[in-house]
């Protein structure tokens, strides 16, 4: 199989900075198509994974899962896309495509495991695949996605993993216009929940530990704050919510946050991925309101693909901050202390 070389940004260990290096890429087959990349989104996973912090990173590690460019060339047998059309592809680039799951349109659950972006097995070149901090990227057309031409293309990045991990859980849970949601911390994930939910129809409260974000939540669409830490602002909202996004990155007791759960509600983690070892939720207000613990990851790429038109019509993009890649080291100390709003963008032309 040809390769095509291109430059990228990668860490060659898990102490090292990020620098420029050059990768391989494989020419197009029959189902591929070409991108040049125009602009990557910077998530929290890329920093974890170049940093070993989940254990089993590959090196040279290329992050990068939230990506917006150009098609530059398609394989002999690509139906949906064409040369010069905008495309995207998130935190897949390739499933099974015959179990369950992937019959289904949830490829996210492959119950032979999905190929990550980066990072995952690739089954082209041996070895393992490299993410969107390049300036090229070849996939299959199943995992590449149309892009409204309507919106702001930088901002249009992070919907590939903030957005889509807030959508998934919004529309199993059958949010709309009469849905009570709130959503758990102000980030990346929490700002992209709070605009969806509020683009689906729902009355939206954000819980926060610092009044400092009222603002900046109102802002966003939120209709109320409720400070967590405030026994009084929490009693008032007790059993209230249908939904709650729980985006917070790290270990957190969520018992207060249950009390708040209407009856037959459920609690949605979306940020934490590990063991409770200290907050262990009591089953006591699960069992006597019927209520919910869940989890939720990513999404399949036709849950995507409707995501990303909803946010054309309704003109929902992220907040941003757009970078050059050689700013990254710096964007990831500035992401560990939330120095961010909302999402670091890059500028892929500055590689």
């Amino acid at each position: 199989m040809g390769t095509l070389t291109v430059k990228a940004y990668g860490a060659e260990s898990k102490t090292a900075d990020l620098a420029e290096i050059n990768i391989e890429r494989r020419e197009v087959t029959t189902k591929d198509v070409e991108i040049e990349i125009l602009y990557c989104g910077v998530c929290h996973s890329d920093l974890h994974t170049a940093r070993n912090d989940w254990g089993g990173s590959l090196y040279p590690v290329v992050p990068g899962h939230e990506i917006v460019g150009r098609i530059t060339n398609v394989g002999s047998e690509v139906s949906k896309f064409k040369v010069g059309d905008l495309a995207a592809v998130g935190c897949m680039v390739d499933s099974c495509g015959h179990c369950d799951s992937c019959k289904h349109d949830l490829e996210q659950y492959c119950e032979n495991g999905f190929t990550g972006t980066y990072n995952g097995k690739d089954k082209h070149l041996g070895g393992h695949t490299f993410g969107g901090y390049s300036q090229k990227v070849v996939v299959d057309e199943g995992f590449v996605l149309s892009v409204p031409e309507n919106l702001d293309l930088a901002a249009v990045a992070p919907l590939l993993c903030a957005g889509i991990t807030t959508w998934s859980p919004l529309r199993h849970w059958n949010v709309g216009p009469n849905s009570q949601v709130a959503v758990v911390g102000l980030g990346g994930l929490g700002h992209m929940a709070i605009k969806l939910a509020k683009g689906l129809g729902a009355e939206v409260t954000l819980f926060s530990r610092t009044p400092g974000k009222t603002e900046d939540a109102k802002k966003l669409g939120a209709d109320h704050v409720i400070i967590s830490t405030e026994q009084e602002q929490m009693d008032a909202v007790k059993a209230k919510f249908d939904v709650i996004i729980d985006t917070v990155p790290y270990e957190h007791d969520i018992n207060p946050y249950m009390q708040t759960v209407a009856l037959n509600g459920t609690l949605v983690l979306v940020g934490f991925v590990g063991e409770f070892e200290n907050e262990f939720p009591s089953t006591r207000p699960m069992i006597f309101q019927r209520r919910s613990v869940a989890g939720s990851l990513i999404g399949g790429i036709a849950e995507t693909q409707e995501m990303l038109d909803f946010c054309g019509k309704n003109n929902i993009v992220s907040d941003i901050e757009l970078i050059k890649i050689q700013d990254i080291n710096n964007a990831y100390e500035r992401m560990l202390k939330s120095d961010v709003k909302y999402r670091f963008v890059i500028d892929m032309k500055s590689l």
